[in-house]
């Protein structure tokens, strides 16, 4: 389905339609197109299980153990021990994102990502393009991703972003959810105040201990008994209770930069093999930067010893998303930056600085067109294939 809005479509309009879409365990959903023998069974998508690894997502049924993201991969192991433990590709996860991001925006006049597994959209406007039912078009969109990406989502829909977000959290895994224009007070009312973004782990344990411990015990006191007890926080958390939040949305998503970092199960002292990491992790970043169409014109090394102490390197160059190019200033400034004679227990690239490659005159340049095409090449058989069935040399 491609839709083409008229201008009118973006026109203020007193009713406002404004969609939450939370992909459901986005990495681990990923992982199960590839291998689908993860299906139904407890998965998370993390660093080494040896001990110093972290989990960056958990499958329901590991949730289920207690398992989260963020958790020591070993502790996620000890809670749940028949837990599969799959390293990720954030390269094919940021292509996916950037792939369902182009197919809503050819559903929605406004589509704006929030993070690389959560998007906003405007359907304002829409009403009498999908038959007066956009309660019931969540519904078609949420088929649509599954049938065309095999990947499960949440989508809630509602008068602004903060009730959609609030709303989508409380129908997760594979909810639909739809709360009335007028009713979202009531709707949050009963919720706990954990819901309400901005009351963190702190926030949460200081308003307890005040008493609240639904979203109507705020409700029911005012806003400047609410500052009192919080600071100017308070203003935000009051009007968030109350079902109030923006309803305007736009632009696009942009990461400020891209990273990958790996913490070993033990420490590593020889060169050769930390070197033989650091290209691995160049791959992975410059494949994502490739993926999104950008270039980066600064490059960071982090490395941390095994006492502990950490360093960056930074270094900044003519814009590029070539992986030779990359792992040569990177294996350049792991030499200036390791200076101490003692094994490495983590090591990372940044890439940052980013530009579009449209803003770059490669059309002059035939030879850096062609090396562009090989990349991109590069690219499409690791995605087919996986990471490791091609490796670019270490120049």
């Amino acid at each position: 389905m491609l839709v083409h809005f008229p201008f009118w479509f973006f026109l203020d309009s007193p009713i406002r339609y404004i969609a939450h879409l939370d992909l459901d365990c986005f990495f681990v959903s990923v992982e199960r197109i590839k291998n689908p023998s993860l299906n139904g069974k407890p998965v998370a998508v993390g660093g080494s299980p040896q001990g110093r690894g972290v989990i960056a997502s958990a499958s329901y049924e590991a949730r289920e153990f207690g398992v989260h993201s963020a958790m020591p991969t070993s502790r996620a192991l000890t809670l749940c021990p028949h837990l599969i433990v799959v390293r990720g590709r954030h390269g094919e996860y940021s292509k996916i994102s950037d792939k369902l991001y182009r197919r809503m925006l050819e559903l929605a006049p406004v589509v704006e990502r929030a993070s690389i597994d959560e998007m906003y959209m405007d359907f304002t406007g829409c009403e009498s393009l999908y038959d007066n039912d956009l309660p019931g078009f969540m519904k078609t969109i949420q088929k649509l991703v599954q049938d065309e990406f095999q990947l499960p989502c949440t989508i809630a829909l509602a008068s602004n972003t903060t009730v959609a977000k609030i709303a989508a959290g409380t129908v997760k895994p594979k909810g639909v959810c739809w709360v009335p224009h007028g009713t979202e007070a009531q709707f949050l009312a009963p919720l706990p105040i954990g819901v309400i973004p901005g009351i963190g782990k702190k926030t949460e344990e200081h308003l307890r201990a005040q008493g609240f411990r639904y979203v109507s015990d705020i409700q029911a006191i005012s806003q400047e008994q609410l500052t009192r007890i919080l600071g100017k926080h308070g203003v935000w958390i009051h009007n968030a209770a109350l079902g109030q939040g923006s309803d305007v949305i736009g632009g696009e998503y942009a990461a400020k930069s891209i990273s990958r970092e790996e913490t070993f199960s033990h420490d590593i002292g020889d060169r050769t093999e930390l070197e033989r990491i650091l290209h691995e992790l160049v791959e992975d970043v410059c494949s994502s930067l490739r993926s999104s169409g950008w270039k980066a014109g600064t490059i960071t090394l982090k490395l941390r010893y095994g006492d502990f102490k950490t360093t960056t390197h930074a270094r900044s160059l003519e814009p590029t998303n070539d992986d030779a190019v990359v792992y040569r200033a990177v294996r350049e400034l792991f030499a200036e930056a390791r200076t101490r004679h003692l094994p490495v227990r983590l090591l990372g690239v940044r890439l940052s600085g980013f530009r579009e490659e449209n803003q770059l005159d490669l059309g002059l340049l035939p030879i850096e067109k062609r090396k562009q095409e090989i990349l991109n090449a590069v690219d499409a058989l690791r995605k087919k294939f996986g990471g490791d069935v091609i490796h670019i040399g270490k120049v």
